[in-house]
């Protein structure tokens, strides 16, 4: 009986669980996670989860049992912040601010998308925007601008350049700038390990 259980029913297989999760919610103000009823309202409301993979139940359900590898999750990339689930939900639980809360957590444990990282990393910190509007490549949306009767370059630091080292000082002083360091070297160490398996790998093939 067992061997057919084992072969036909599929179990959940949590990595590793801890309380961590929850605890830093709790840190941060949003200690309402331990009110969900898990009612589904969240992810019946979801404009994203028509069209993606993301159900926000089972996200802030294994947030709330400590499961880690939902911070390994491309879903809780998948929020768009509409905050529809927020105004749905029965219990008033601030689900938009959770999913938000669990992205940092994720950052400071080194899980961001390479697009995310480079966006950040590179482009905000360097440029202090996370859409530039300067350069040739960008030239349309500096048209765009003008055509509805602004500016082609807003009041930022594209017309205050000067400010670019502020904005880094200040990205420094709140810890940005090492929490993205942090992140590269957590990157550069996942990718030295993979490399390492994928060369063992192509070593017992050969043999």
């Amino acid at each position: 009986m067992s061997e057919n259980v084992d072969k036909y029913i599929k179990r959940n297989v949590y990595k590793s669980t801890s309380s961590a999760i929850a605890q830093k919610f709790v840190d941060a103000g949003l200690e309402k996670l331990r009110a969900c009823i898990n009612c589904g309202t969240c992810t019946g409301s979801c404009p994203s989860g028509r069209r993606t993979a993301i159900r926000t139940r089972s996200v802030l359900r294994r947030a709330l049992i400590g499961d880690e590898s939902v911070l390994e999750d491309i879903d809780i990339w998948l929020c768009s912040t509409c905050y529809t689930c927020y105004e749905r939900c029965p219990r008033d639980i601030p689900v938009t601010d959770m999913i938000i809360k669990l992205r940092n957590i994720a950052v400071e444990e080194g899980h961001i998308l390479d697009n995310h990282f480079v966006l950040a990393n590179k482009i905000f910190y360097e440029t202090g925007h996370g859409v530039p509007a300067n350069g040739e490549a960008n030239q349309k949306w500096r048209d765009l601008r003008v055509s509805y009767g602004l500016p082609p370059l807003p009041p930022t630091v594209h017309t205050h350049p000067e400010a670019v080292k502020e904005c880094q000082e200040l990205m420094k002083s709140v810890g940005f700038r090492d929490l993205m360091d942090n992140v590269e070297k957590i990157k550069e160490k996942e990718k030295a390990e993979a490399e390492k398996a994928e060369a063992e790998k192509n070593k017992v093939e050969e043999k």
